[in-house]
């Protein structure tokens, strides 16, 4: 053992050093991954029997030793159980940073053919929102790059016409049949409409209706793009990664949209943009 310093008896290494920083990075990340939804306060109720479990051991209580020893048995079971939500998106979290989810690096290791990029004209979609948006007609899109969300398409009707204007405003009209849901977008193909999507199980504020919930509930399960237009007030939105961008003007969605399909990681810029926009709307709450 490689030894860093001591404390009194006890005797600290690099490796414990090492050892304690990971596992501190693992909770952070986890307590993050929890931060905002029912999930982290169940986390905290075990966490304060554990160190309850650890305490009554020590004091060599042996009745209530043995009966939360027994619980801690099929403790892994109930975590399991309870956070499965939780760790599917962490698992998800792996996946996206590890380096085996980069194409370029898969291709040169297997010698795959190189895929065609997944960008389209994106125009239409761009002008149906401006309609959309002007009427007030509620829209959600889910825009994606590497795959036909097969799961999702089929919880509405499937459709596989090539994006057009006129068919997402005739999708999303109010007296429309398939308004209801959500239109899955995919190399330049409407795939299905009237989807159901995951609801977010975050707090969020009040003013976040069902749409925008179940935009970043996708959002957390997926490696999409949601569009969203406000039935409400009209505004356009953007969710990726759980977090959501307000009111954006048609160039930016343009932009946004064209960068997501041609491959570029823009989680830095939407991360920069949504702090932005928070940093205007806590101003404006102080002003007034």
């Amino acid at each position: 053992m490689i030894l860093g310093f001591k404390i009194g008896f006890l005797e600290i290494s690099i490796v414990n050093i090492i050892d304690i920083t990971l596992v501190s990075i693992l909770l952070y990340q986890v307590y993050k991954l929890m931060r905002g939804s029912v999930a982290i306060k169940i986390f905290l109720g075990f966490l304060s029997l554990y160190l309850v479990y650890l305490v009554v051991n020590a004091a060599r209580m042996e009745l209530l030793s043995i009966i939360l020893g027994q619980f801690m048995g099929v403790g892994v079971i109930a975590v399991i159980i309870l956070f499965a939500p939780e760790i599917r998106k962490f698992l998800l979290l792996i996946g996206k940073s590890s380096i085996l989810s980069n194409e370029n690096v898969l291709q040169e290791l297997l010698f795959w053919r190189k895929k065609e990029t997944m960008a389209f004209n994106i125009t239409p979609i761009i002008d149906a929102c401006k309609t959309l948006a002007g009427t007030n007609t509620g829209a959600l899109m889910v825009i994606s790059r590497s795959s036909e969300l097969k799961f999702y398409a089929e919880s509405g009707d499937l459709i596989d016409a090539v994006v057009s204007k006129r068919l997402l405003i005739s999708i999303f009209n109010k007296y429309s049949p398939l308004h209801d849901g959500a239109a899955i977008i995919y190399n330049g193909k409407v795939k299905a409409a009237r989807c159901i999507l995951p609801v977010t199980e975050r707090d969020l504020p009040a003013h976040f209706g069902l749409r925008h919930r179940a935009a970043i509930g996708m959002s957390e399960a997926t490696d999409t793009l949601i569009l969203i237009v406000s039935e409400e007030t009209g505004q356009t939105s953007l969710a990726k990664n759980g977090k959501i961008l307000h009111n954006l003007s048609f160039q930016e969605v343009r932009e946004m949209l064209n960068s997501y399909l041609i491959g570029e990681d823009i989680d830095e810029k939407f991360e920069s943009m949504q702090a932005i926009q928070i940093k205007r709307l806590r101003k404006k709450t102080t002003e007034a």
